[in-house]
């Protein structure tokens, strides 16, 4: 009896686009910086890291409305390397501070209102809230540069300076950095909520800053924080 030789079928699975979990980190996390009032409009960009390669927000593209489809991959050098879309004009400043920063795997850009407001009077925010310490010591100031340039990303390196977690960008507003993406949009929240007390204490009278041995042992507290699932 003759044997047919049977074919196997060609596969028809697509393949899995890249850092599929982080684009729709970013899509949705794009949508929380509107609902938690830390921009408006298109204003600020997010990105997340996977090794050599960074998800980032594409440029000029309501958050609304972005889908994961729609984040661009760039490498950590800030080349386009995947994606029909742009990325951020501040691609330079995320990568730029990822090349620096091992232990950063996410960055969040906001114009949060408070915050951005001491980052036009050209002040860093002291120690007047415990929950700074998600920051460090204080919430310093980048030196102005214009928007999207390679001496914004060296000005906003300069300032965070290896020990901060978020820093105010003169004029601009904030960046601010985590472990991951999603601790970088907490840093980010946490910014905001310090830069509104401060200005609401300083509103009525002098606060009291906390010393620097206080923020150290905040920090090491912070560490242990939550609870093991």
């Amino acid at each position: 009896m003759s044997q047919q030789l049977i074919l196997a079928k060609p596969s028809t699975k697509l393949p899995q686009p890249m850092l599929e979990e982080e684009r729709t980190t970013i899509s949705n996390l794009g949508r929380q910086m509107l609902e938690q009032g830390l921009t408006v409009g298109t204003g600020g960009n997010i990105s997340a890291r996977s090794g050599d390669h960074v998800a980032i927000s594409p440029s000029g593209i309501p958050y609304r409305d972005i889908t994961p489809e729609d984040v661009p991959i760039v490498d950590i050098h800030g080349e386009h390397i995947e994606g029909e879309r742009q990325p951020s004009s501040e691609y330079r400043m995320h990568t730029g501070i990822i090349r620096e920063r091992d232990d950063v795997g996410g960055v969040v850009h906001t114009h949060s209102p408070y915050a951005s407001t001491f980052a036009s009077l050209g002040e860093p925010i002291p120690a007047s809230h415990y929950l700074i310490a998600f920051v460090g010591d204080q919430i310093p100031v980048a030196r102005y540069e214009t928007y999207g340039t390679a001496e914004l990303a060296e000005a906003a390196v300069d300032a965070l300076s290896g020990q901060y977690n978020a820093c105010l960008l003169k004029n601009h507003g904030v960046i601010a950095v985590g472990e991951s993406v999603d601790a970088a949009f907490e840093v980010a929240l946490m910014t905001e909520y310090c830069a509104r007390i401060h200005y609401q204490a300083i509103s009525v009278g002098v606060p009291e800053i906390l010393p620097d041995e206080e923020i150290d042992h905040l920090q090491d507290r912070f560490t242990d924080y939550g609870q093991d699932y």
